[in-house]
């Protein structure tokens, strides 16, 4: 196996970690968190596999075929920066991994909780291994989901399900945003692979489209980088559980923006629009989150603020434009990373351990927990810029920056006294971070009495803060050959020469660095004693970023419902006339422009078995039509029979294949609909008195009966139009012609289904489970009406004869009602399972296949469910559908995704012959492994609604024992057939 394609299995082991989790029992806490330490370890050493590649300058691609023809393939694209950014994800995700053992609660699912964790890791590795702006823009919206669910873990907490429904909602439209801006950019380039835009700069500056593009990359990015006026959402996700924050709000999701940003600076900045939008982005942001970060008094809170102003900070510099505030930007991307981590995780040892997040509340700690409260300082001391530390070197970087002329703009004059005011304002709420937590007398009235955490718990803490040491004092032996790797993979020719010494001399930005640090002591010793009685940060306190969001939302719904109102019914016949009347007009426009024509082919005799067997097929349908309001059960009958038209009409017209399948699910939709009759509300007496119907209602039937009329007339008129002229060259010849050269099959239709349209099957199979899901937990929530739940008259008769005859139990009369029909349902059970099976494996060459085989074995269970009840089927077979509709959904997509293993696109299929003893050449497709997919999410789907239907009439007792029952009920007890 080449190097290229470890990449590869990076990306894939979270998600299987995932998926494996995600099976695992509630309480395996031990062995989840063990299965995503384990995933999160080899993958990053699989990572670093790749460090003498990238680290030389060189660039891994490993491209896995998806859609060849339109140029679309999954891409994994490996340089210095995206190297350097996964060893970030893959590094403190396996810290995290440790921490949230101990964290987590044993009452808690934490197989779930690491389930969710790991699909994030892998949809973040998804961001910065992938080589296709659009790949980005697919795993973009992976991290807004999982995030979604992480945030909201513990959803019995108000504020988690709110916090996560705003992150969901900021994060996904600037998803939205950034995937327009990224078909523009596109579009300008004509390309989607990375290494193509990114070899395009001065095209996408100089084109019409750079500004609308650069806004709606823009949008994105700084939604997810909660810069200012998107920041809000982030201080609302500390609901989390305190892993998710020390994650996702450190090292990953919050840097996914930043991430687009540095990889597409090369190509968007260095224009005066960037410089303006970014620049004035990032210096709001910058001084808002650490201006309102001094008067939080949530430990996490003031941690999410001053998250947002440490971003701000990196945006700012990439806004400048500079080579070396770029460098500056990703150095703080890394330093940012590493001690914001460790705070995070410190903070919540101390909500662990004491019962509180409150700094009100908080005192004297570091005599209790004396290691945590060392480490805690120490990382507080990296995020305020104090000398020796990483944060230090990569904020006079900055200062640095912030004193040289980038625009003569106001802005940029303003720049070094903004910049320092800023590195105040973090050295503020440190000190208040590390004194009031730490320091003072001994805190009372807590809910737990602090102690240290254990050893285990601290040690990711541990391991950051050494690396916060070790950066600030030896950065070029440390930091120094990863960042260059990353600098020259971003800035290429345009990389400056910088400098990671710890000691530059007595300079302009150590003086700045200098004030900014007394200046911050100075205003904690003035102002520090009376923020605790501070409500909220004053000047922009009142400007609620929630408030804001709660009223646009409720403004869109409101807007959405009045739309609806106004163009919409909740009446069914009103939304078909809609529908039809549409169809209508548009089918009619090409005809009342060009005209109507018939081809120049002979007509032929219509053979008058056909033609009877038409007639009755209509006649069926105008009955149904006319009889469903009225006869529900003589209608379903009359649909039976024009289905039955239907099909011999395909078996008539040489098509076998289609014809099995009508009849199949004929057979099966016509049961369902039986047992659902009796749930629905019973039919009306007629309401018009005399039988004289009103004249508006003989109006309104009278133009649904000539809709229907001009509905049909013209489907039909079109129909013979097409079938009096020779076909087009189409597709068709293409699928005989390479049906069994190509796909090994001889049965056209299955091998189109299985293989040439194989991703259509998938897709649709997955609605199938999606819509079978979603009628289950409808008819989980439906409460027939009162009518409907009585015991059917039959029922009762048979319960009062077994009352009026000595020597009968309750219940025998309808338990040996129809024995020899049930027996022989039962006989045929096996019977039916085989056929079942032999349409399953013979579909490739003869009329069967996954679909058809699906549908027969479901057609077995039914009649099981029919012959023996609910109850007594249920206790002898194990069904669990949802089972099936998983293995099937997977194993469908697994066979798709082996292709990619030996080198060919997603669900190419392959096929051969097999010399077997006796029996001779056989032949073997792997098509066959996906029709087992089909097969079974069939039969999951199919019996998923079955068992919802049956289980009506289970769970009614407790209703019907409260409803006016006959004395013939027997008490309001129940029999299930």
């Amino acid at each position: 196996m080449t190097d290229a394609r470890l990449a590869f299995f990076i990306l894939a082991l979270p998600f299987l970690g995932s998926l494996v989790a995600a099976f695992l029992p509630a309480r395996a806490r031990n062995w989840a968190s063990a299965l995503a330490g384990l995933v999160a370890l080899i993958a990053l050493v699989l990572l670093i596999s790749f460090y003498s590649v990238v680290s030389s300058g060189n660039t891994v691609l490993h491209a896995v075929p998806w859609l060849p023809s339109l140029g679309l393939d999954l891409t994994l694209r490996i340089d210095g920066f995206s190297w350097l950014f996964a060893l970030l994800i893959l590094g403190i995700g396996a810290l995290v991994v440790l921490y949230a053992r101990y964290y987590m609660s044993p009452e808690d699912p934490v197989p779930r909780f690491f389930s969710f964790l790991l699909a994030f890791m892998g949809s973040m590795l998804g961001i910065v291994l992938s080589g296709n702006l659009l790949q980005i823009v697919f795993f973009w919206e992976m991290t807004s989901l999982f995030s979604f669910l992480l945030i909201g873990y513990w959803h019995h907490n108000q504020s988690a399900r709110d916090g996560a429904r705003m992150a969901l909602i900021m994060t996904a439209t600037g998803g939205v945003c950034l995937l327009v801006g990224f078909l523009l950019l596109g579009r300008i380039v004509g390309s989607y692979d990375v290494d193509t835009v990114l070899s395009k700069g001065e095209l996408i500056r100089d084109h019409d489209l750079y500004l609308p593009t650069l806004i709606l990359i823009l949008i994105g990015a700084f939604t997810k980088s909660a810069q200012f006026p998107f920041h809000f959402w982030l201080p609302h996700a500390m609901s989390a559980p305190t892993p998710v924050s020390a994650y996702l709000h450190s090292a990953t999701m919050v840097k996914a923006g930043i991430y687009v940003l540095i990889l597409l600076w090369p190509v968007l900045a260095g224009t005066e629009s960037w410089y303006l939008i970014v620049a004035t982005t990032g210096l709001a942001t910058l001084l808002l989150g650490a201006w309102a970060a001094i008067f939080q008094h949530d430990l996490k809170g003031l941690l999410a603020y001053s998250t947002i102003s440490h971003l701000g900070l990196i945006t700012l510099l990439l806004g400048l434009g500079s080579p070396l505030a770029a460098v500056a930007a990703i150095f703080h991307t890394v330093n940012h990373a590493t001690f914001k981590a460790s705070l995070f995780m410190a903070a919540g040892i101390i909500d662990h351990e004491t019962g509180t997040r409150d700094l009100r509340k908080l005192s004297g700690l570091a005599h209790f927990m004396p290691i945590t409260a060392t480490l805690a300082m120490v990382a507080a001391a990296a995020m305020a810029g104090v000398p020796l530390l990483n944060g230090f070197l990569s904020k006079e970087m900055f200062l640095a920056e912030a004193l040289e002329a980038h625009s003569g703009t106001l802005l940029d004059r303003g720049l070094p006294v903004f910049a320092t005011l800023a590195s105040m304002f973090s050295v503020f709420y440190s000190l208040r971070f590390i004194h009031q937590t730490f320091f003072g007398p001994p805190p009372t009235g807590l809910p737990h009495t602090p102690r240290e955490a254990p050893h285990w718990m601290r040690l990711p803490i541990e391991i950051l803060v050494l690396l916060c040491v070790l950066v600030g004092t030896i950065p070029a032996l440390t930091i120094g050959p990863l960042l260059d790797m990353a600098v020259r993979s971003v800035l290429g020719d345009r990389t400056p020469a910088y400098s990671l010494a710890v000691w530059h001399g007595f300079t302009l930005p150590l003086l700045m660095s200098t004030i900014a640090l007394v200046g911050g002591v100075i205003l904690y010793r003035l102002f520090g004693g009376r923020l605790n009685a501070v409500a909220h940060s004053p000047i922009i306190g009142r400007l609620k970023g929630r408030r804001t969001f709660e009223a646009v939302l409720a403004a869109l719904i409101d807007g959405a419902r009045a739309a609806y109102r106004l163009v919409s019914t909740t009446r069914q016949q009103v939304q078909l006339r809609l529908l039809i009347v549409t169809a209508l007009a548009a089918g009619s426009l090409p005809f009342l422009s060009l005209g109507y024509s018939l081809g120049a082919l002979d007509q032929t005799l219509l053979d008058p078995v056909f033609a009877v067997l038409w007639l009755l097929g209509a006649a069926a349908a105008i009955g149904a039509a006319t009889q469903a309001k009225f006869h529900r059960l003589a209608a379903l009958a009359m649909v039976g029979v024009a289905g039955l038209a239907t099909c011999i009409s395909f078996v008539w017209l040489s098509a076998p294949d289609l014809g099995l399948t009508q009849l199949l699910v004929e057979i099966v939709t016509l049961v369902l609909l039986l047992l659902g009759l009796r749930w629905l509300p019973q039919r009306l007496p007629d309401i018009w008195r005399d039988g004289h119907i009103p004249f508006q209602v003989g109006f309104r039937r009278g133009g649904d009966l000539l809709l229907a009329v001009l509905g049909g007339a013209g489907a039909a008129a079109i129909a013979y139009a097409v079938m009096t002229r020779p076909p087009p060259n189409g597709i068709s010849r293409f699928f005989m012609e390479q049906a069994y050269r190509g796909g090994g099959g001889t049965n056209v239709v299955n091998v189109i289904l299985v293989d040439f349209r194989g991703f259509d099957t998938l897709g649709e199979i997955t609605v199938l489970s999606i819509v079978a899901s979603t009628v289950f937990t409808l008819l989980r929530r439906f409460r027939p009406a009162a009518e409907s739940i009585e015991i059917p008259d039959q029922q009762k008769v048979q319960n009062a004869f077994d009352d009026d005859r000595e020597g009968n139990a309750f219940g025998d009369t309808a338990r040996h009602y129809l024995l020899i029909p049930r027996i022989i349902m039962e006989w045929l059970f096996p019977v039916i399972l085989t056929c079942a099976l032999y349409l399953l494996v013979r579909g490739h060459d003869l009329p069967g296949g996954g679909f058809a085989g699906g549908i027969t074995a479901s057609i077995a269970i039914i009649l099981l469910y029919m012959a023996g009840g609910t109850r007594s089927v249920e206790a002898r077979l194990h069904i669990q559908p949802v089972r099936w509709i998983s293995a099937g959904l997977l194993c469908a997509a697994a066979t798709g995704a082996a292709a990619w293993f030996f080198g060919y696109p997603f669900l190419s299929s392959h096929f051969r012959y097999l010399d077997l003893p006796i029996i001779g050449q056989v032949p073997i497709a792997s098509a066959l492994l996906f029709d087992i997919g089909v097969f079974a999410v069939v039969v999951g789907t199919t019996v998923l609604i079955l068992i919802a239907l049956a289980h009506q009439s289970i769970r009614t007792p407790a209703t019907r024992r409260l409803a006016k029952s006959d004395p013939a009920d027997g008490d309001g007890q129940e029999r299930i057939d």
